[in-house]
């Protein structure tokens, strides 16, 4: 199936997905280069610093496939396709670091390959995004062990 390409980005959280624990289900990507050596991280709105994409898996989207490749273009502006599915990463954060706005999630990863990098995408304006090695994305990544994770989990040359 084609991916979906939208000029704005969903918000809010009225047609999230929850599991049955009632962890909220997010879906993201790993985007790897051609030659697996480097990972595409995106600046996060919330917290500063890089993260890979990700976001909810809404319960009008078929599959988190689908929603992961959707976040993928709504905040890196990259169409991709699903390589390899990298299976679900548990929460990892702290009860002491869980709040309203982020709470208790079970995330699903997948690694993609990236087909094109658009020159504008619905979160433009909120977040750069930028190429690194692995030895950068695991420094970026390491207040977030569910992210390192993921990367971790792909075929990323490390």
């Amino acid at each position: 199936m084609a991916q979906k390409l939208t000029a704005t980005a969903r918000t809010g959280r009225d047609n999230q997905r929850y599991g049955p624990q009632g962890e909220r289900l997010v879906a993201g990507v790993v985007p790897l280069s051609t030659d697996k050596t480097k990972v595409l991280l995106i600046q996060s709105t919330r917290r500063g610093g890089w993260v890979l994409p990700k976001g909810g898996w809404e319960t009008d989207e078929g599959t988190a496939q689908e929603a992961a490749c959707r976040e993928a273009w709504e905040e890196a502006g990259i169409v991709c396709v699903v390589l390899k599915d990298l299976g679900t990463i548990p929460e990892m954060r702290t009860p002491a670091e869980l709040t309203p706005k982020a709470p208790k999630a079970a995330y699903q990863f997948y690694e993609v390959r990236v087909d094109r990098e658009a020159a504008e995408w619905p979160e433009k304006d909120k977040r750069g995004r930028q190429w690194v090695s692995y030895q950068q994305a695991k420094q970026a990544l390491l207040a977030r062990p569910e992210l390192l994770e993921a990367l971790n989990r792909s075929s990323i040359s490390k």
